[in-house]
């Protein structure tokens, strides 16, 4: 799993441990999406991406975080913040995605 750190933090996510009451929400990769292809979050939540492809994947939003996804394992981030967060697969752009975080 490959981040920017300080880029991690500044958007308000991290790989920390979760807060208490905090949900994991799972996007699934299959088929070369993301589904579904917005989740909606609340600060401490962790998003969870599971590759049923067999390439890999990565989440990546540039400038916040970069997640790397192998073919048949799983990803993760927590969000710290609210904010909206696009991201796509860095190998295969078409691949988009959208995290909004909200109190």
């Amino acid at each position: 799993m490959s981040i920017l750190p300080g880029l991690l933090l500044a958007a308000g996510l991290s790989l920390a441990g979760t807060a208490a009451g905090a949900a994991t929400i799972e996007v699934t990769i299959d088929q070369m999406e993301f589904k579904p292809a917005v989740v909606m979050a609340r600060p401490g939540d962790t998003i969870l991406w599971r590759n049923k492809d067999v390439m890999d994947h990565t989440a990546t939003s540039r400038g916040n975080f970069d997640v790397e996804i192998p073919a048949g394992k799983s990803g993760s981030v927590v969000v710290k913040a609210d904010g909206r967060f696009e991201y796509e697969c860095r190998y295969h752009p078409n691949m988009t995605g959208r995290i909004e975080v909200a109190r």
